[in-house]
């Protein structure tokens, strides 16, 4: 009787369908208040509204959760998607029910950068510092990914580790201040980008920005090589066969 919901980036064009019918039937709409607001439009009016902020979030969550016992069927709803940047927020909602709760994927800023980008996450790392508590390794993870000749993707933490503070720890780390790299802001609303060298990354950008900071050496094409291989073998389909997986692979005797 309760999940918590990705509901996109901003635009309810990229809401799920099944997030929508999800929203459009609870009886209880919870979470921080932007994103309420930005769901607003698809709660009915008989529908509780329960808002929250950082200071008053385990408060609330608690009357959801009380709710919940009841029957109700609850809906927590997360920016974006809830694995991507969400994941501390999931852990207070599973607190406050006392159990694990069912979780809707979203589509995620990430998502839309490396469409607006044209990477694809073969190649690229999505790390996140959207997060409370010690980000020392994920800082270190960082260095890593571009050391290994990967895109990364990151999500800032406002209010102290922005686009400029990231760039300015690359540089102190000594990575190569040539790196390309972008920054946007309000992916699918009123979207601004700003793009340059990782060195010249020192403007002041709001808490709804998402960075790319790409490799600098792209990996070439392997069509050719795939190509190649695929005649060898006589299969000219380069496409991967997906197989149902069975009934002891689910868990189950059948769905």
């Amino acid at each position: 009787m309760i999940c918590c919901l990705g509901v996109g980036p901003g635009d309810l064009g990229y809401l799920t369908q099944h997030g929508r019918e999800l929203l459009e039937t609870a009886n209880v709409v919870s979470g921080f208040r932007t994103v309420v607001e930005l769901v607003r439009p698809l709660i009915r009016g008989e529908c509780k509204i329960i808002s929250m902020g950082y200071r008053d979030q385990v408060e609330m969550l608690q009357k959801v959760a009380a709710l919940h016992h009841q029957g109700v069927k609850c809906v927590v709803v997360f920016m974006g998607d809830v694995h991507f940047s969400g994941f501390q927020f999931l852990e207070r909602v599973e607190r406050a029910c006392g159990h694990a709760v069912q979780t809707v994927a979203g589509i995620s800023a990430a998502q839309i950068l490396a469409s607006r980008s044209r990477v694809c996450f073969d190649e690229t790392t999505f790390i996140t510092f959207h997060r409370r508590g010690d980000i020392a390794p994920f800082k270190e993870h960082l260095v890593h990914v571009l050391q290994d000749d990967r895109n990364a993707i990151v999500i800032p933490r406002p209010w102290d580790f922005m686009p400029k503070s990231i760039a300015a720890y690359l540089l102190a780390r000594g990575l190569d201040p040539n790196h390309q790299t972008e920054v946007w802001e309000d992916l699918t609303q009123n979207e601004t980008g700003w793009s340059g060298p990782l060195r010249d990354c020192q403007g002041d950008f709001s808490d709804m920005s998402i960075m790319l900071i790409r490799t600098l050496h792209p990996m070439k094409s392997q069509l050719e090589a795939a190509d190649t291989s695929s005649t060898a073998s006589g299969n000219a389909d380069d496409s991967i066969e997906l197989k149902p997986a069975s009934a002891a692979m689910l868990g189950t005797s059948g769905i």
